[in-house]
């Protein structure tokens, strides 16, 4: 009996092949390559945010990049291995934006803080009109969408408390989107 092969437009079998260390990207990358990408690396390739935080919609920038469709989001969020590899890709980036992720004592919800790399790190991302500020947008919706909205939020608080000392190089209209990003 011959079996009717049925396309996967969007990639999504191919992204959660990928986040399950099963697959690799359009490049041939697996998902913990990237993960220890190093600095330059991550601010360099521009092909592998999409692959790390995937969204509903068609990325403008990169053609190969999956796109989710519900299902697939379902399953990412109840698939523990999947979430665990997403909380681990927010956390090589948040190392290379030099930001943290710490727990409070009181109530184990999630905080990012600056890390003791901040100061030169953010030299690097911290400019105005950086293509690093998308990036964050995208980081955030795709961990609302795949079940890990408390760690949007605490990432959206340290950035609002970031544009505070620094809203003329990030700019009204950027903390609009991450807010957005977040409430979506």
């Amino acid at each position: 009996m011959k079996r009717s092969v049925v396309a996967d437009p969007s990639g999504a079998r191919r992204l959660l092949a990928f986040y399950r260390g099963e697959g690799t990207d359009h490049r041939g990358r697996r998902l913990a390559d990237i993960q220890a990408f190093g600095w330059q690396e991550l601010e360099e390739a521009h092909d592998y945010v999409q692959w790390m935080f995937p969204l509903f919609e068609r990325s403008r920038f990169q053609p190969h990049a999956p796109v989710l469709d519900e299902a697939t989001a379902q399953r990412f969020r109840d698939d523990p291995r999947a979430r665990q590899e997403l909380r681990s890709s927010l956390g090589t980036m948040l190392e290379f934006y030099g930001l943290a992720l710490s727990r409070e004592h009181d109530d184990q919800r999630p905080r990012v803080v600056r890390g003791p790399e901040f100061e030169r790190r953010s030299a690097v991302w911290l400019t105005p009109m950086n293509h690093n500020f998308l990036r964050l947008t995208r980081i955030l919706s795709s961990l609302c969408v795949l079940g890990e909205a408390d760690l949007a939020r605490a990432l959206l608080a340290c950035l609002v408390e970031i544009h505070g000392e620094h809203g003329d190089t990030v700019g009204e209209e950027t903390l609009v989107h991450w807010r957005t990003a977040v409430t979506a």
